[in-house]
């Protein structure tokens, strides 16, 4: 279920909610990125992460429910010289592709519980055979930190729970821990979070 006014006038802002450069965790999986490869970044907002896979010479999908955000995002590409297919649309409605995605980056998306089910196998589906899934979310240590993150507990993520709702994938990697956030002015601080990271095997 969206919320597309309100992060509407959080992009209508002038400069960048969760700033202009990629998510550390996303940016560390250079080594395993090719050019040419297909990419679909959930809930890209301002185009941060999207734009930045385009960079790597990425062929990329942006996709979140914010048209202003998106908008930000097609400029921000094209002062990077790159382009990005940017879609507007709610995660659990979109008429998502299957298995033709190299890389699903699902950044910092916080949905309710039955949502993030429906999305998580929609996502799994989209990926291509070798095709990797990259998570970063907040976790329930997060509760009480105002460096971001959504305020109700049903959102946030668990291990346990990325382990379950991903287990169709071969999980590389799953962790949880502290991190110093530097991502905006919405993402400051020390904060809880979860990162994981799963392939498609076939």
């Amino acid at each position: 279920m969206s919320d597309a006014p309100a992060w509407d006038a959080r992009y209508d802002a002038e400069g960048f909610t969760f700033g202009e450069q990629p998510n550390r965790y996303l940016e560390s999986m250079l080594p395993r990125l090719r050019p040419g490869q297909r990419a679909l970044a959930l809930g890209d907002g301002e185009g941060r992460n999207g734009v930045w896979l385009a960079r790597q010479g990425l062929d990329v999908t942006s996709l979140d429910w914010s048209a202003r955000g998106l908008a930000k995002a097609r400029a921000f590409a094209s002062r990077h010289g790159v382009a990005l297919e940017t879609v507007a649309a709610d995660l659990t409605r979109w008429d998502w592709p299957q298995g033709r995605f190299d890389l699903v980056a699902w950044i910092f998306v916080h949905l309710p519980p039955d949502d993030r089910v429906l999305v998580a196998q929609r996502a799994m589906a989209a990926l291509a055979p070798g095709g990797l899934l990259v998570l970063e979310g907040f976790s329930p240590a997060q509760e009480g930190r105002r460096s971001g993150g959504p305020r109700d507990p049903a959102l946030l993520w668990t291990a346990d729970e990325a382990r379950h709702l991903f287990a169709g994938l071969r999980l590389l990697e799953c962790l949880g821990g502290t991190v110093l956030l530097d991502e905006g002015p919405r993402h400051q601080g020390e904060a809880e979070i979860i990162r994981g990271l799963w392939q498609r095997v076939g």
